[in-house]
């Protein structure tokens, strides 16, 4: 089974754009792919009915990946926030249950998280929480323009105390030329300090809704290594 999380230390750090191009290609090569968002965030009303724009986002990409949430918030405050001004009770073990379920289906499942690492989701219940509970390992986006090492520290410390496996950092944004010196030492501190690699990057792109999804499997398969994003070998990556 190919499963992994993938979250940040913050919102709008490009984790819907990653899972997109991972999901993606992996239906690309073959395998049966689908994403779950627990709650999603930042639902919009169309046509009288309430929609997921980063699933729809997802599924532009290929038509093949099936999406699903358990929970669609329309505002986009923290999760356990937005729920109780909907008047919606999260119940981690819907969660649990929905995950479980999706799991069962597919070859490739990848889940994606919410704002962040940090982020409450119910009382006394944060996203680390949900990662521990559902017993996936990590994948954490970063943009690195945005992010000090000091939030990847923080990040890699809280999965490391809780025991969960972090499979490694993967860029987005990432200027093709730089010569900022903190920008190209930070992988090096990232594998010296947090424990942990980057192990993908994908290069800044002006408006990501304007990719096609060749150009978006066409990004992940050069930058990305997948048998370390998912920790296993793909086989059908070597045909």
């Amino acid at each position: 089974m190919l499963d992994v999380f993938i979250t940040s230390s913050e919102a709008n750090q490009g984790k819907t754009f990653v899972t997109a191009g991972i999901s993606s290609t992996l239906q690309s090569l073959g395998y049966s792919t689908s994403v779950y968002a627990p709650v999603h965030l930042g639902g919009v009303v169309r046509d009288g009915f309430l929609e997921a724009p980063d699933l729809l986002y997802i599924k532009n990409s290929d038509n093949n990946i099936k999406t699903y949430y358990s929970y669609l918030l329309q505002n986009d405050k923290d999760p356990i926030q937005s729920a109780e001004e909907q008047r919606i009770r999260i119940v981690p073990n819907t969660l649990f249950e929905d995950y479980q379920e999706i799991n069962n289906r597919f070859e490739c499942l990848i889940t994606l998280g919410t704002k962040g690492i940090q982020t409450p989701i119910a009382p006394n219940f944060t996203e680390i929480d949900l990662v521990k509970l559902l017993g996936l390992p990590l994948i954490f986006v970063i943009s690195p323009t945005k992010v000090k090492i000091d939030d990847i520290l923080i990040m890699a410390n809280q999965a490391y105390v809780q025991r969960i496996p972090v499979r490694g950092i993967i860029f987005v944004d990432c200027p093709l030329k730089t010569e900022d010196a903190n920008l190209k030492n930070l992988p090096k501190l990232i594998e010296k300090y947090a424990d942990t690699r980057v192990i993908g990057a994908y290069p800044s792109v002006e408006n990501i809704y304007s990719l096609t999804p060749d150009e978006l499997i066409s990004y992940t398969l050069s930058g990305v290594n997948l048998e370390m994003v998912f920790g296993t070998k793909i086989p059908k990556l070597s045909f």
